[in-house]
């Protein structure tokens, strides 16, 4: 045999061992669990039901993934969604975002079609399919979506990511242009991309454009790997073996016009060892960590550290996920983070990061600690390890599900592999979404796994993705949707019970962003304080709507609205009517 034939057969050798140990890792302790406080309080989880209506409201979008045996892993990764107003009627649209068969498909489904499906929102719980006449049939391997209005005009504007060039739609008047060229945000052609955002990094009033890239993949480099697993053959392997690949980050130079200066804001992290690009990136969340008023960036990586970006207010950042504590678990090892959001879940100005992981990688919550830069995770403590540890989590959000003024959790599940049971019993390819209640216990925040029957359908299996919030209906409350891989999505209508008020804030900028994107809303009721970011952003691959939540439990007047706006500039608000939506435009 020659070198290239022993070196070969190493290669896939050791290919097949490390997906055997992936698919089967076992679960990663801490050293020293703190003790958990009580997780049932005597009320229990609030009267909330969420109900299935999906075909009810005209939802007919089901994912393709072009999946025929090959296994490569771009077929398990997609499925974005977005809420977003496109045709300014005051309701949230909802937008999917589809993969395709591949270039080369010869199955019978080669010959079809992908494309982006825009439903609008007519009212009264039912959507039109409006992809056509909004000029988005579009044919891409679609991965995710970050809507906003980046040109300031009053329409919220599309950007779509890929594998391959990425696309740019602007909206005129409810049709959409796809500007991608002339704006210069297309990316390289062989690139992977995954999650985007849109924020005003540089605080001049326009917003910019980061976007993640995965792993550095084609089919050839894929199919040289040749995962293979004991029972199940050919399978989906780890990005551990890919090359990592370097963001995007596009200074909006108005007019249109977008500038790559993703090397001089120092975003390109180098593997030590290799010099490689280090990022693997599947979530982003513009944050402002510190409370200095310039929005920083964390990224969650899969089988490599997450990143903290650290805004310098220059134009520069710098990157401190190690140093903050987000970087690793508990031992110092990287795991397979995939989807996150961010949110002050306690009321008390501590920022929680939540980063769905892989199976038996239980969702992390990193929480700021007396410094604002120094986290810790309290997964176990605030209740949720060991609930999250046997799921494989992609999407997670913060929502105030039964308008109490707490935060909850929702996580979206599945797993990667289809024959996943051959290798490991416990493990289901279909799992059912977990739902965390906020109780609040002793001042110290504790979360509830909500039992499956009081869910309703949301806890139906599914293998899920993409996970997004908005108020569809009007009436006060949160509303849901999951997407599939290479199935349908599901539409969940939120019919809480609870009798509690609530509060909706929608602003738009002058000064700052129309969007509003990185306004910080504090909200005083009963003396206590409730802060909310707008940023859409949130999830995997996916966009919430833009407007504010506040549940307000029993509570039924407001003291005080306190916003910063993302240029830095403060308003204050009193007499918000409660049980109502409050526009609020920036005063110039």
């Amino acid at each position: 045999m020659t070198r290239r034939g022993i070196a070969v057969g190493l290669l896939a050798v050791s290919c097949a061992i490390a997906g055997f140990a992936w698919l089967r890792r076992t679960p990663t302790l801490p050293p020293a669990p703190l003790p958990v406080r009580s997780s049932t309080p005597a009320s229990g989880t609030p009267d909330v039901s969420f109900v299935d209506i999906t075909r009810a409201a005209g939802i007919t979008f089901e994912h393709q993934n072009g999946a025929e045996g090959q296994k490569l892993l771009p077929e398990t990764m997609g499925g974005g969604v977005a809420f977003f107003d496109y045709n300014n009627d005051g309701r949230p649209d909802l937008l999917f975002v589809d993969s395709r068969p591949w270039p080369w498909s010869t199955g019978p489904r080669a010959a079809a079609r992908s494309r982006l499906a825009l439903y609008r929102n007519d009212g009264g719980g039912h959507f039109t399919d409006v992809t056509e006449a909004a000029g988005l049939a579009v044919d891409l391997y679609g991965m995710g979506a970050a809507a906003a209005d980046y040109d300031n005009d009053g329409w919220v504007d599309l950007f779509v990511t890929a594998v391959g060039s990425n696309h740019l739609f602007r909206n005129v008047g409810g049709h959409f242009v796809d500007v991608t060229a002339a704006a210069g945000v297309a990316g390289q052609p062989d690139q992977w991309s995954t999650c985007a955002t849109w924020f005003d990094y540089d605080r001049d009033g326009d917003l910019d454009l980061f976007v993640c890239n995965y792993v550095r993949w084609s089919k050839a480099i894929d199919l040289q790997q040749d995962f293979r697993v004991v029972g199940i053959g050919r399978a989906y392997g780890p990005p551990r073996t890919f090359e990592g690949a370097f963001p995007y980050l596009y200074r909006n130079d108005g007019g249109g016009h977008f500038t790559d200066v993703t090397a001089s804001a120092g975003l390109q992290v180098k593997n030590p060892a290799s010099g490689v690009p280090m990022a693997k990136s599947l979530g982003v969340a513009p944050v402002d960590v510190d409370g200095d008023g310039w929005p920083d960036l964390v990224v969650a990586n899969d089988t490599v550290q997450n990143f903290l970006f650290h805004n310098e207010h220059d134009g520069r950042f710098t990157e401190i996920g190690a140093r903050a504590g987000i970087a690793f678990d508990a031992y110092g090892n990287s795991r397979s983070a995939m989807g996150l959001d961010t949110a002050d879940f306690r009321n008390d100005g501590s920022l929680g990061i939540a980063i769905g992981n892989f199976a038996n990688e239980m969702t992390a919550l990193y929480v700021s600690q007396q410094e604002p830069l120094q986290f810790a995770d309290e997964a176990i403590v605030s209740g949720i390890g060991p609930k999250s540890r046997t799921a494989l989590t992609f999407g997670v959000l913060f929502l105030d599900y039964d308008l109490d003024g707490r935060l909850d959790l929702l996580t979206a599940n599945g797993h990667i592999e289809q024959e996943i049971q051959k290798v490991q019993a416990s493990q289901h390819y279909e799992q059912a979404p977990h739902l965390f209640w906020n109780a609040g216990v002793g001042g110290r925040t504790t979360f509830v796994p909500v039992a499956a029957g009081a869910g309703g359908d949301l806890f139906r299996p599914m293998v899920a993705r993409g996970v997004a919030a908005a108020d569809i209906d009007g009436d006060g409350d949160l509303d849901l949707v999951l997407t599939g891989v290479a199935g349908p999505p599901r539409l969940l209508r939120n019919d809480q019970k609870t009798g509690h008020h609530w509060v909706r804030l929608a602003l738009t900028g002058t000064a700052s962003n129309r969007d509003a994107i990185g306004a910080v809303i504090e909200l005083t009721v009963g003396g206590d304080t409730l802060r909310r970011a707008v940023m859409p952003t949130r999830g995997y691959l996916s966009q919430s709507e833009l407007p504010v939540t506040f549940g307000l439990g029993d509570r039924t007047s407001v003291d005080e609205v306190r916003i910063r706006w993302p240029d830095g500039a403060l308003q204050t608000l009193r007499g918000v009517a409660i049980d109502s939506t409050t526009r609020v435009v920036q005063p110039r």
